[in-house]
């Protein structure tokens, strides 16, 4: 009998022909794990080699702690012990987490069922609990751990967690300010002691990132503002009490000088191009030296570099300080390095949206030079389409090609149809029912299908619709539209009438820039008006010029240029459409203008202030009056928060609210995140103001005639649409408008 060593066999083995091969010692693994690992086969000739080979693979697969290789005659055995594998975990005393939020966190560390098991794993499983108790600021937890040996080589580990108490921060204080107040610098922490509110934020919790984020605020703080020799001299600053139930934050800093910016100066290779360059340079001298300037600058310069192809430009900011006047000169030194073109864009992560869908909306192309505006509004305009809820680019080296790269369009596709089958309640509509099937991408050709029917006190609706944003090669959308809509108005003083409005409509987009897209459509819909009980005179006198039913073919022109961060929820840049709709034909001839205006701008950080302007007006063509059914409505959400839902006008002699030709809106919103948010836009707090009013075709128009009003809200992005809901209270007003301070409704923008 022989035995092989994986460093030296004890004796030669003659080679010999292999008529068997058996393995021995194997409780729960599989013999085809140990076969497929083996480098011979029966038939085949052994060797001390082809044995030594044999041992370095079947250790490889991490399966065994212990191989022997020994000859019986011509058969070859391999004795193997295999190694303990984790069976089960199992935990006890877990309150603050969510046991599979601790199995994924010893999974991602080699923990887990099935994993192969050795002592050094039970400290590192102890650790990985603690630093997730750690992370929720619970210092004193402990953790225990037991054995239990099965059969089979399995073994089971259970925890016996203690997780202890919270600990709280009884204290943040900051030593060695001079030029800022400690109250300054502490309101910009988000480490607070505790409060009514931080059962809700947690913000009294202490956590090691979240204080290192807090340090790094009040150190860009001092960057902004000159002191480019700030810095933090305290070692240890946080004490935590025996109890392990309470800490003290104090931090040392030292502010140094403040410098102003004396010079910037350039320096390196700038193509040729210095003054573009200098046109992007946001450092003022004069002014006090600002990190946020200087990044910014930085990223410009990136920028620029990248529309010429230079994709790994670097630009390196250095401060030279001339301490006896207070003064820095900020040098930038920027090397270009090899210029790139994009030899291949690649797409990975859409297993529904076909290539051609996201493809399409690249203004990167390949074999042409790198251009980093350009892959910038290629990744913005692949988000905008909104079939996804992660859209990244990467760029990859190209091997032993220097000057080329790579481009990685990474997707990660959400669903785009909805099944609804809804019952709702809304102030000015009551009690309504929805029903709809949508579908924005089908069948991954990007194109949008719909299906939509609604009831309600006041109207009633069925819709179907699809639009091809493709139409054309060029980029030209087309929108159809059939429906049939049925509308009562609010406040009549009947019930028994009924205005019905079946039609269709077919738009084009044609875009001519990134932002600016124009729209050209043409209907056909009719007027019916139902029986003469209770019918508010304005729909008396439609009936007597044109009848009870009455046909109109719409024309449509607009405009519409979009420079939003984000259309559902913005926090910058600006909306701008108008709309002409006119009759030529039939019997309603008219036209109908509509403009809006919206702007947001960044407060702060975190605040962000909306303003919107609206304006209608609708006239009558060629002699005839304009259609009633056309008018403008305002009041309520969407138009002057406080009133009730478009009863913003004068009343006709029946008593009904048939609002007016013409419309002016202004609403103001200041947003501000929802305490523990964080950074996410979709669930916002507001305060609003809101002015407007209609006006009748025979009225004159007076900014006296506006009404106002004031008041707070909610804005949530729901998985069924916009969510908003208010508090208004009217500042403006007269003795006969309907007021309604509580107001909500699901699909309203602004």
């Amino acid at each position: 009998m022989a035995c092989a060593s994986l460093v030296q066999p004890a004796f030669a083995v003659e080679p010999f022909e292999i008529r068997d091969i058996r393995i021995e010692g194997l409780q729960r693994g599989d013999p085809g794990s140990v076969f497929g690992a083996l480098p011979f086969r029966i038939g085949d000739t052994y060797s001390d080699e082809k044995g030594t080979a044999a041992m370095r693979a079947l250790f490889a697969t991490g399966l065994f702690k212990d191989v022997k290789i020994e000859q019986e005659g011509r058969t070859v055995v391999i004795v193997v012990a295999e190694r303990t594998f984790i069976s089960k975990l199992y935990f006890t005393g877990l309150q603050e987490f969510d046991k599979d939020a601790i199995l994924k966190a010893l999974k991602d560390n080699g923990i887990a069922p099935g994993l192969p098991f050795d002592d050094a794993l039970i400290d590192r499983a102890s650790q990985e609990i603690k630093r997730q108790y750690l992370s929720r600021s619970f210092y004193g937890v402990t953790v225990k751990t037991t054995k239990t040996p099965l059969e089979r080589n399995q073994i089971d580990l259970t925890f016996d967690v203690s997780e202890g108490g919270i600990a709280y921060i009884e204290d943040v204080r900051v030593f060695g300010a001079q030029t800022f107040s400690e109250q300054d610098l502490l309101d910009m922490l988000d480490l607070t002691t505790s409060g009514w509110l931080t059962w809700y934020t947690r913000s009294d919790r202490y956590a090691r990132a979240k204080l290192q984020g807090d340090m790094e605020k009040i150190r860009s703080h001092y960057l902004n503002n000159g002191f480019l020799e700030f810095d933090f001299t305290s070692q240890t600053p946080v004490g935590i009490t025996p109890d392990k139930l309470h800490t003290e934050i104090d931090l040392q800093i030292a502010e140094g000088t403040s410098y102003i910016v004396d010079a910037v100066r350039l320096e390196g290779d700038y193509l040729g191009q210095e003054a573009d360059f200098r046109q992007r340079v946001s450092i003022r001298p004069g002014q006090p030296y600002r990190a946020d300037d200087v990044a910014a600058t930085v990223r410009e310069f990136m920028e620029l570099y990248g529309t010429f192809g230079y994709a790994f430009a670097r630009v390196e900011p250095r401060p030279e300080i001339d301490r006896a006047r207070g003064l820095v000169t900020v040098v930038l030194r920027a090397e270009p390095r090899q210029r790139v073109a994009v030899r291949r864009i690649n797409i990975a992560g859409n297993t529904l949206t076909r290539d051609e869908v996201i493809r399409r909306q690249f203004r990167q192309f390949e074999s042409a030079w790198y251009d980093g505006r350009k892959i910038k509004l290629s990744r913005d305009r692949v988000e905008r389409l909104g079939f996804f809820t992660d859209v990244i680019i990467t760029t990859e080296p190209v091997a032993d090609a220097e000057d080329k790269v790579d481009l990685l369009l990474t997707v990660v596709e959400k669903p785009t149809g909805s099944l609804m089958l809804s019952a709702g309640y809304s102030n000015a509509e009551q009690l309504t029912l929805a029903a709809s099937v949508r579908k924005d991408n089908v069948f991954g050709t990007g194109n949008y299908l719909g299906v939509d029917f609604s009831t309600g006190k006041y109207s009633r609706s069925m819709a179907v619709s699809a639009t091809d944003p493709y139409f054309t090669d060029d980029g030209v959308s087309r929108s159809v539209e059939v429906y049939y809509r049925t509308t009562r108005p609010v406040n009549s003083v009947g019930s028994a009438y009924q205005l019905a409005t079946p039609g269709m409509a077919v738009r084009f987009g044609i875009p001519y820039t990134e932002t600016d897209t124009i729209f050209v459509g043409v209907g056909a819909e009719q007027m019916r008006v139902g029986t003469a009980s209770g019918i508010p005179n304005s729909y008396f006198l439609h009936v007597a010029e044109f009848g009870r039913n009455s046909s109109g073919f719409p024309l449509t022109l607009g405009w519409a240029r979009e420079e939003r961060d984000n259309p559902m929820a913005p926090t910058k840049g600006s909306y701008k459409r108008i709309n002409l709709e006119t009759s030529l034909a039939g019997d309603m001839r008219y036209a109908r203008l509509n403009s809006q205006f919206q702007q947001y701008l960044p407060v702060t950080r975190k605040l962000t202030l909306g303003l919107n302007a609206e304006v209608g007006a609708g006239y009558g063509l060629q002699g005839r009056s304009y259609p009633v059914f056309k008018n403008f409505y305002g009041g309520g959400l969407g138009s002057v928060r406080g009133f009730e839902q478009s009863s913003l006008g004068n009343l006709d002699v029946t008593g009904a609210f048939n609002g007016g030709t013409r419309r002016v809106n202004l609403n103001s919103e200041l947003y501000f995140p929802l305490p523990g948010s964080g950074n996410d836009k979709t669930l916002r707090i507001f305060a609003f103001a809101d002015a407007g009013n209609v006006w009748a075709e025979n009225q004159s128009m007076h900014w006296g005639d506006l009404r106002a009003s004031t008041g707070v809200g909610l804005s949530w992005i729901s998985p069924v649409g916009p969510l908003k809901l208010s508090y208004g209270r009217p500042v403006r007003y007269e003795a006969t408008d309907k007021i309604q301070r509580f107001q909500f409704q699901i699909g309203t923008a602004f």
